[in-house]
Order: structure tokens, then C-alpha cells, then sequence
């Protein structure tokens, strides 16, 4: 067994249960209920807070478990009653590394601290990616599970996965990025952060300034935001979908567009989320746009989308080699920018991506 343990602070111990039973699959768990000692009997190897951070007592709590853990980048994961801005905040500035609404399923919670637990055990390049793809896919989470509840996006949370997705990119290569994503089993989930980390080693080749390479990832991380609204059993549907589904996936950038154009995007991510799936030759969709009507910004997004797609990993098929992606978008001469297909080639190739 590893040093410490995984302590969970709960005040609704009832609901808590299917978590501490999932926990202690992955490692020793003590469970801490209301109206128990507030001090740790073995040193802590993460914390698990399920506790309701508006209540003083719930925070003084929490405060004295962070007091003596064992490292200061020590995973706490929070979960929360409520994820405004002001919830969040107040859960960083107590110290927690990963954020998640009340009601996630266990499973996912434990997913991420798994992932968390693990940089124990990994080498110093994979640690951080690791961590860093934990930090975006929260981001990207929270994101969808908002849009399908009805309530606005906050640009403010996006843009907090930004900075994880272009470090853990820069400093890891993307082959680490690939690896670590391709653990997740959430299709969507998996293909948002595949673009984002693919868009993320394009513009670094490019070598973009900050400003544009922060605003390119925005684009790749909230292009297929419109999937959150298309019916899950459409989305996760093994294998080709037939033409009436095909017509509703469709409506997807679309949907994302709206929801985006609400929420005070601006213009440049707006275009990128509506024509990702736009041809040069005018055979895409939503608007069948042609040629100088398709911006820049779109063409380096279209490229990323069909790579990522190519090369994501599905439990019915495995990731196709990354040559054999390039040839295929090489053949899409007409349909794509040729020389940003060769520049994205040589960033893909690159010794510190995928090959």
C-alpha cells in the first residue's frame, strides 16, 4: 500500500458511500464524517471533500486536513454544491487541484483521482501532462454539463483550461498529451482534447504569439460544444450513424454557435465553432461556404478536427498511425489548404509528436 491515505470529508455520508467504495478499489480510503475528529490519524495521500463549503464549520474542516498533508501540490478534489465563478474560487483558494459538481458519478470522480494518484508512480514529463489533462477535461465538464442544463457558459472557466492544455503540450510533446487522453473513455470528452492539444502543437510550430495561440486552443476546446445538446444515444452510437441521425449530428456547430454567441464569444471562436466542418470546395456544412469565405482560423481548425478524429482511439478501433492520418489529409486537395496541410504535417511529425 502506498504512504497515506485518501481521506474523504463528507457531511452526507448516505450519498458518499458508492464513492468511498470506488476509492478504496485504487487506494486505502478513511471516510470523515460531521461530528468526527477533525485531525488525521494517517498522513494524507489526497483528500476527497463531498462537504458543503458555504457552512463555516464544512471549511474550517477542510482547512484542517490541508494543514498537514504531506505535499503542497497534494491532489484535493472538491465537490460542489454549486460551480459559480464565486464557488470555484473559494474551493482554489482552500487548495483544491480538481473541481466536479455534486452529482458527477463517482466513477469519473475516482477516474481523476486515479489519474492524480498515479504521478506517484510516472516519470517527471508524464506527471504534469497528466495533471494538466485532469485540470482541461474538468474544464471541458463542467462546460457541457452546463450547456445541457440549460445555463450559460462562463468564458472565464474556459479560458482556465487554456493554460494547462499549452503547457502540458510545450513541455510534455503531444505524443505524451495523445497517450494520456486516449485513457478517457468519454468519446466527446476525448476528441475535444485531442483537437485542443493537436491545435495547441500546431500554433506552437507556427510559433503564434501567446494572445493568438490562447484564442486558437479556445476555439479547439469549445468547437463541438454544440454535441452537448445532441441526443447522447446519437453521440455515443457505436459504428456509422444513418441519415436521419446523420441530419441531427449535423446541426452541431450550428447549436454551439448560439450557445457561444449568447454567452459573449467573440467573433473569431464564434466562426470557428459554426464552420469547422466547411469545405474549400464548398461541400461542407452548415453553410456550404467556398474558398476566401472560409477564414484562416477555421482552415487550421478543420485540419486539427479531422486529424483528431482520424487518430482518436475508440474501444472498437485504435488510433490510425500518424502518417496514415497525413497521407489522407493530403489527399484532400480542394477541400483543404494544401500548404497549411504541410506545415501541419511537419508539426505532427515533429520528434516530439506522434509518429
Amino acid at each position: 500500500m502506498a504512504l497515506g491515505a485518501v481521506y474523504l470529508l463528507t457531511d452526507r455520508p448516505d450519498r458518499s458511500a458508492a464513492l468511498e467504495t470506488l476509492i478504496k478499489t485504487i487506494a486505502h480510503c478513511e471516510v470523515v464524517a460531521a461530528g468526527d475528529d477533525a485531525s488525521p490519524s494517517v498522513l494524507p495521500r489526497a483528500i476527497v471533500s463531498d462537504l458543503t463549503l458555504s457552512r463555516r464549520e464544512s471549511v474550517n474542516r477542510l482547512r484542517s486536513f490541508l494543514h498537514v498533508r504531506k505535499a503542497s501540490d497534494m491532489p484535493v478534489v472538491c465537490l460542489l454544491r454549486s460551480t459559480t465563478d464565486h464557488d470555484l474560487r473559494q474551493a482554489r483558494d482552500l487548495g483544491a487541484t480538481i473541481c466536479f459538481p455534486a452529482y458527477t458519478a463517482p466513477h469519473l470522480v475516482v477516474q481523476a483521482l486515479q489519474a492524480e494518484l498515479k504521478t506517484d508512480e510516472t516519470d517527471a514529463i508524464a506527471q504534469p501532462v497528466i495533471r494538466n489533462v485532469t485540470r482541461a477535461k474538468e474544464v471541458l465538464s463542467g462546460l457541457f454539463d452546463g450547456v445541457r442544463g440549460g445555463g450559460p457558459i462562463s468564458l472565464d472557466q474556459v479560458d482556465a483550461g487554456l493554460d494547462p492544455i499549452l503547457a502540458a503540450v510545450k513541455e510534455g510533446g503531444l505524443t505524451q498529451w495523445l497517450e494520456t487522453v486516449w485513457t478517457h473513455d468519454d468519446a466527446t470528452y476525448q476528441h475535444c482534447l485531442l483537437v485542443a492539444g493537436v491545435a495547441a502543437q500546431f500554433v506552437l510550430h507556427l510559433g503564434f504569439r501567446t494572445e493568438d495561440r490562447e484564442h486558437f486552443v479556445r476555439a479547439a476546446l469549445l468547437h463541438d460544444v454544440g454535441k452537448a445538446q445532441i441526443p447522447l444515444e446519437i453521440l455515443n452510437k457505436p459504428g456509422r450513424l444513418d441519415a436521419d441521425e446523420m441530419v441531427i449530428m449535423r446541426r452541431h456547430p450550428v447549436i454551439g454557435y448560439d450557445i457561444l454567441r449568447k454567452s459573449g464569444c467573440d467573433t473569431a471562436t464564434l466562426g470557428a465553432v459554426r464552420h469547422h466542418h466547411e469545405m474549400l470546395d464548398g461541400s461542407g456544412y452548415p453553410n456550404g461556404l467556398v474558398g476566401a469565405e472560409i477564414s484562416d482560423t477555421v482552415r487550421l481548425l478543420t485540419i486539427c478536427d479531422i486529424y483528431a478524429a482520424l487518430t482518436e482511439r475508440r474501444s472498437y478501433k485504435k488510433p490510425m498511425p500518424a502518417r496514415e492520418a497525413m497521407a489522407i489529409l493530403t489527399g484532400m486537395s480542394g477541400k483543404l489548404e494544401m500548404s497549411l496541410v504541410q506545415h501541419f504535417g511537419n508539426a505532427m511529425l515533429e520528434p516530439n509528436s506522434a509518429s
